[in-house]
């Protein structure tokens, strides 16, 4: 009985090796926490300080400057949340005894990319036609897809945030005027909910 034990524990063990060095663990939770606050601080300041809040597709009660100011604010967000999962991924891996740039890592971050550049170049030729109205829901979309495909890459749990963002972009595609809302739960409350979740079940 005692053999068979161990045998089971070597099991798990080389399948826990198996699965370090096939995907990337080192996510931390409370990157995704953090990631949520920040999209509801910017969600906030978007519509209490610029006006920002679309009703319609084509939306012509923006000037240029403000919308200089709401694409500055996006890119500050991203910034945040980016550098602050970086860092916490870092101090997760170190503590693991495991390299946060490892292959895993990478081939995440690629299939990251190839959807968030398609977005950034819809997004912008969405500014340059005036189609205001779904920029909100176009992010929540493309950001999505991009947490769906690196979710092959890290825990399986990635890909049901990222069909919630999905989801939620496609309803502020079709009700316009609560754009700004659905991309607030899809980057606040969303992030926090799986942020808690992953950090009670992976990180305690």
């Amino acid at each position: 009985m005692k053999e068979e034990q161990n045998y089971i524990q070597d099991l798990a063990e080389i399948r826990s090796m198996m699965e370090r060095s096939s995907k990337f663990l080192s996510l931390s939770g409370l990157a995704g926490v953090m990631a949520g606050i920040y999209g509801l601080a910017g969600a906030y300041i978007a519509y209490s300080i610029f006006n920002f809040n679309p009703d319609e597709i084509i939306y012509n009660s923006l000037n240029s400057s403000s919308l200089s100011m709401i694409i500055l604010l996006a890119i500050t967000i991203l910034v945040l949340a980016i550098g602050t999962a970086i860092f916490l991924s870092w101090k997760k891996a170190n503590k693991r005894n495991e390299n946060v740039w490892n292959i895993p890592s990478r081939q995440m971050l690629v299939n990251m990319a190839v959807p968030l550049a398609a977005g950034g170049i819809f997004i912008l030729v969405l500014i340059s036609k005036g189609l205001i109205g779904l920029i909100a829901p176009s992010t929540l979309l493309f950001y999505g897809l991009a947490l769906y495909t690196a979710s092959k890459f890290t825990y399986d749990d990635l890909k049901f945030l990222g069909l919630i963002q999905m989801g939620l972009g496609l309803a502020g595609a079709w009700f316009v005027e609560y754009g700004l809302l659905l991309w607030a739960l899809g980057f606040g409350v969303a992030h926090i909910i799986y942020g808690i979740y992953m950090h009670l079940k992976y990180e305690r």
